[in-house]
């Protein structure tokens, strides 16, 4: 039919899956803003919540670490808690995304940008 297009027809199906992995990269974005991870300090005395993208949308904190004395060590908690929710976000989020580069046959280790 179009003989001697070879190279076109690559392309066309470049194209294709070009697409449709900006399509699933749209969905992974919306995922992420979706999905939840909760970072601890102080075994568990204050807990931080934040989505699989480093948003940060809960704080708990123990009632009985209130001390006027130990105010800066509260900071600390809070911060450390904080810093733990965004790492496992960042850990979730490489997760989901290497599930999407390895459905799509690309290699494990590629980082695409959210």
């Amino acid at each position: 039919m179009l003989k001697g297009l070879g190279a076109l027809g690559d392309m066309a199906g470049m194209m294709k899956k070009a697409q449709e992995m900006q399509g699933k990269m749209a969905q992974m974005q919306e995922d992420m803003a979706n999905i939840m991870v909760e970072g601890e300090s102080g075994a568990g005395l204050v807990k931080a919540g934040c989505t699989a993208k480093g948003e940060l949308k809960s704080l708990d904190i123990d009632p009985s670490i209130f001390n006027g004395d130990d105010k800066e060590v509260v900071e600390d908690l809070i911060l450390a808690a904080i810093k733990d929710a965004q790492t496992k976000a960042t850990e979730r989020a490489q997760e989901e995304m290497a599930k999407l580069t390895e459905g799509m046959g690309l290699p494990a280790d590629m980082k695409l940008p959210f």
